[in-house]
């Protein structure tokens, strides 16, 4: 595995602190990581997005979705059966899970619904007034209106 050093990034910026903890939490996961449940992340439109889960064989009060420090936290926890089943064979994986999703600062969750056995959670991507860039207008100083008063005395001398 390739190790990165992120110490000239400390020292040559200020404020990405969470850029670059991110980045080393990425690098440093176990690439074993379990796959379920499955999930797609589509982007819909220019700050929109959406995240779509299998959950088959989960009920909506089943699910939890929550934003937490930074992530979206989704989990599902199957409850006790009254009556035990007996199976000869289960394919379908109703296992109690947690999936994290880091989120950039200003994303947030519009809705989510369940559907199909698909847990669709939409999000979007709000830049604040703030933080939008703007125009600064430019101040007419002292200094340019002294030089045109000079320019009109001289035209006026001639």
């Amino acid at each position: 595995m390739r190790s990165f050093d992120l110490s000239p990034l400390y020292r040559a910026t200020v404020g990405f602190d969470r850029m670059a903890d991110l980045m080393d939490s990425v690098m440093s996961k176990d690439v074993s990581q379990t796959s379920y449940p499955p999930y797609n992340i589509e982007k819909t439109a220019e700050n929109a997005y959406r995240i779509t889960i299998a959950v088959a064989g989960f009920a909506a009060d089943e699910l939890t979705v929550e934003m937490r420090d930074g992530a979206l936290i989704v989990s599902g926890r199957k409850s006790e059966e009254a009556g035990q089943k007996t199976y000869l064979h289960r394919g379908i994986a109703t296992r109690a899970f947690e999936r994290r999703f880091g989120l950039a600062d200003h994303v947030r969750v519009t809705g989510a619904s369940n559907e199909d056995g698909m847990l669709h959670i939409d999000l979007v991507h709000e830049v604040p007034e703030a933080l939008k860039p703007r125009r600064i207008e430019i101040a007419n100083t002292g200094a340019g209106r002294v030089a045109r008063d000079m320019r009109d005395v001289i035209d006026n001398a001639q």
